[in-house]
């Protein structure tokens, strides 16, 4: 018989419903197969790498990472393996990321340190004789040679595992190439640090140098024998690493990329120091999008072969710049495509043409070919995603995807990979579409429908309980919110609330996806009625509505909660206004804490997740986009801390105290520890009780079973505790 367990204990251990869907897709262009990874099951963690018969759906198992380490002592993850998978929130095993070839011929991927290369035709694994440990192997375009990463230095290896060498090597103590430093791995979605030239006789590599950030030291006091992990940590207002590009040939050429901005100047803020993307086509020279340090200015360069550069663009936004995934990116003919904001939305533009017209709030750039873009976009409902193809000529724009929900794509030669998610089914559904005829290159037909060949299969394990969400438009802002109520509610029983945000930047929760929602509906029926509601700064609504959080998380985010709630109980007088929680993690433990300290006459009781307190305590990228640097503006992260002696501009706590129960893991090098444990003293030295929950070995994610299980058990305790069951 099937084991029963509890559904806390299967959301943990199936990674939220995530292990056995597949996801990272490569496709060949020329249609003849689709590489992916999955686990072989919905809780199996070791993911495999696979292909995939677009017409007909059919499987092939490539590589196993069980049979692969057969003999050995299972995997083994370095500190910097350990680093970057945190940075991507990465919490499977096995085979967790590949790269491949032009043709998806040649797959690479690293396994315990070691380097493997898969032959996706014949179907066979072989392993290289690199230098250990390999992180992040990609071959390049022809398939003859494969990169990797080693030590610090960025290496090069024959597919036939000849002629290993390092093409640039450490030059100082903290120095590296190819890898993504903190800030653009954490902040601005750039997990790599190299990239191949289109024939593969060249890479542009970023070169690191951590010196300038300020060390810290993460102990785990549950193991007092063990020295604390000393970390670089580029706090808000304080030095980020050196990050330039080399160009390396592999004939031992080596050119200094420089570009207008990168050297320190007397106005910190103009310095372009942050290295945002690289883009590098056969349709034009390599592209960077490069920002300065207050992200108010962002430059497309072109990088020319002695290293010099051109700046293409240069925006200017008074609040700051928004970059757009997939741009910017070199058009067939040779034209520059990108997404900036224009008026109220984020447009594809075509060289100086806004091509999108109104109403479509553009995601991300999918692809591009001599006819036509493929966008990720929203149209009037930010909770629905799209994916549609866009006319270069005219700007005409016809949707793809065919289910009202979210959905993400991949999207290669005459095909696309399409994820799909509805608001009422569980789990998710991956299609193969035909966009374009056979040899078209993709281009297509203006108007003709897409054609579905396949769908990939998802092993995920079907969920314990059912999501009853029910969509809601909220005050006069018209905050999108989704209701959960208990599965056995009857009308007219007085149940609590509990508010479940995220509420910050970068961080959409209302969305018409059924998974987003399971644990918010097993709290509802534990006896709450359960609210989740995006605010001001959340995606999907357009540049105003983003950058209504500048300079002031205390104020609009709070005020969001508080005006959805009021609006929700004059829609629903039947729920207890009188017995109202929040609950949160990350951005939503700050806003939970927040919530009880600043408006207690509105939220009875606070569950605080992995929360920032002090804002001069997070990183530059994320901090100073949003409230500036804490020298020119201190009156502002006053202001926005929790803390009411922070000093001139900072609120005081109001009455009456409301209980809080605290949570942080120990190993968290994103939100330290030490932002909760100033919020605990601070509330202790003002005779205000609380609880702490601390998590010894647990880093920003909680991926143990037992612990995922038993926090969400405990929070449930707490809340009926300070509501009253």
């Amino acid at each position: 018989m099937p084991e029963e367990i509890s559904f806390p204990r299967q959301f943990a251990r199936t990674q939220r419903f995530t292990l056995g869907v597949p996801r990272a897709f490569a496709i060949a262009p020329d249609g003849a197969r689709i590489a992916f990874l999955r686990t072989k099951t919905g809780t199996d963690r070791a993911t495999c790498l696979w292909t995939a018969d677009p017409e007909t759906g059919a499987e092939r198992l490539i590589a196993d990472p069980v049979d692969l380490l057969a003999g050995s002592s299972g995997e083994e993850l370095t500190v910097e393996e350990k680093a970057r998978r945190e940075r991507s929130r990465q919490g499977a095993a096995g085979i967790v990321d590949f790269a491949t070839d032009g043709a998806v011929r040649v797959a690479a991927f690293s396994l315990s340190g070691r380097l493997f290369v898969a032959d996706l035709e014949a179907g066979t694994v072989r392993e290289l004789p690199a230098e250990a440990p390999v992180i992040d192997p990609r071959p390049d375009p022809t398939g003859a040679q494969v990169a990797y990463l080693s030590g610090g230095a960025l290496r090069v290896i024959g597919v036939d595992g000849a002629d290993d060498r390092a093409l640039a090597a450490p030059d100082g103590p903290n120095v590296t190439y190819g890898a993504a430093d903190f800030i653009a791995a954490e902040e601005l979605d750039r997990h790599r640090g190299y990239w191949w030239s289109p024939d593969g006789s060249q890479l542009l590599a970023a070169r690191v140098d951590d010196s300038p950030v300020t060390r810290w030291h993460i102990a785990d006091p549950a193991n007092p024998g063990q020295p604390a992990r000393e970390v670089g940590y580029p706090a808000a207002g304080t030095a980020n690493a050196q990050v330039t590009l080399v160009r390396l040939g592999l004939n031992g050429s080596r050119a200094e990329v420089v570009w207008e901005g990168a050297e320190p100047a007397e106005d910190a803020g103009s310095v372009f120091e942050y290295l945002v993307s690289v883009h590098w086509s056969a349709h034009g020279p390599a592209l960077l999008v490069v920002l300065s340090r207050d992200q108010r200015t962002a430059r497309i360069v072109a990088v020319r072969p002695d290293g010099t550069t051109d700046t293409l663009i240069e925006e200017h936004d008074p609040i700051w710049i928004e970059s757009g995934p997939g741009s910017p990116a070199w058009s067939p003919s040779g034209v520059l495509a990108w997404i900036a904001p224009r008026g109220d939305a984020y447009r594809l533009l075509l060289g100086d043409r806004v091509l999108t017209p109104d109403g479509v709030q553009v995601r991300a750039l999918l692809g591009l070919n001599a006819r036509h873009a493929y966008l990720s976009v929203s149209f009037d409902d930010p909770t629905r995603i799209h994916i549609v193809r866009v006319a270069l000529a005219d700007g005409s724009v016809t949707q793809l995807s065919s289910v009202d929900g979210v959905n993400a794509a991949a999207i290669s030669g005459s095909l696309a990979v399409v994820t799909s998610a509805t608001l009422h089914e569980p789990n998710r559904r991956i299609t193969v579409l035909r966009i374009g005829d056979h040899g078209d290159g993709g281009e297509g037909t203006d108007g003709v429908a897409p054609k579905q060949l396949s769908e990939l299969r998802s092993v995920a394990e079907q969920p314990r309980i059912t999501a009853r969400p029910q969509e809601l438009v909220l005050g006069e802002r018209e905050l999108r919110g989704v209701l959960l109520l208990p599965s056995d509610y009857v009308p007219g029983t007085k149940v609590p609330v509990l508010l479940d945000p995220y509420g910050g930047p970068h961080g959409q929760m209302a969305v018409a996806s059924h998974n987003a929602f399971l644990s918010s509906q097993w709290f509802a029926d534990q006896g709450f009625a359960v609210l989740v509601v995006d605010g001001r700064g959340t995606p999907g609504r357009g540049p105003l509505w983003d950058r209504a959080v500048r300079d002031d998380f205390v104020g609009a985010t709070l005020e969001d909660q508080v005006d959805a709630l009021a609006a929700l109980l004059k829609q629903f007088p039947d729920l207890d206004g009188d017995r109202v929680a929040i609950r949160g993690w990350s951005y939503g433990g700050y806003l939970s804490a927040l919530a009880v300290l600043k408006r207690p006459d509105v939220f009875h009781a606070a569950i605080v997740g992995a929360p920032v307190t002090d804002w001069r305590l997070y990183d530059t990228g994320y901090t100073e986009r949003y409230l500036g640097h804490p020298e020119q503006a201190p009156e502002v992260y006053n202001a926005n801390s929790l803390f009411p002696d922070a000093g001139p501009g900072a609120w005081q706590w109001a009455e009456p105290h409301r209980p809080m129960m605290i949570i942080h893991g120990l190993a968290d090098d994103n939100v330290v520890a030490a932002h909760t444990l100033r919020l605990s003293s601070a509330l202790l030295a003002a005779g205000r009780p609380h609880e702490v929950l601390p998590l010894s070995g647990v880093t920003h994610m909680t991926p143990q079973d037992i612990v995922t299980e038993n926090l969400m058990l405990l929070q449930v305790d707490f809340l009926r505790r300070a509501l009253g069951d």
